[in-house]
């Protein structure tokens, strides 16, 4: 059973309200101002959260100095390629 019975005091109280209040409220629809405070908010929070790789000036350092190896590697590789072996 489903249902609960209701006391005498509260079948009572029931009959002396007015029929418009007994009715349920009609479900209200979220605005369009909602909505997009809504989607604002999700976007700011997942965009606080971004995680934050900050380069410590010595982690940079070492980047550059790699690049420049790099590159005279590459330099080197090419100036054997188009010149031949060192002469002696």
């Amino acid at each position: 059973m489903k249902e609960t019975l209701q006391s005498e005091a509260e079948q009572h109280d029931t009959l002396q309200r007015p029929h418009h209040e007994q009715q349920k409220r009609a479900i209200r629809r979220v605005g369009l101002l909602d909505r997009v405070a809504l989607h604002v908010g999700v976007a700011l929070v997942a965009w606080s959260r971004r995680p934050r790789a900050v380069q410590i000036h010595e982690c940079r350092a070492d980047q550059l100095q790699q690049q420049r190896d790099t590159l005279v590697r590459e330099l080197a590789a090419e100036r054997m390629y188009y010149l031949g072996p060192a002469q002696r």
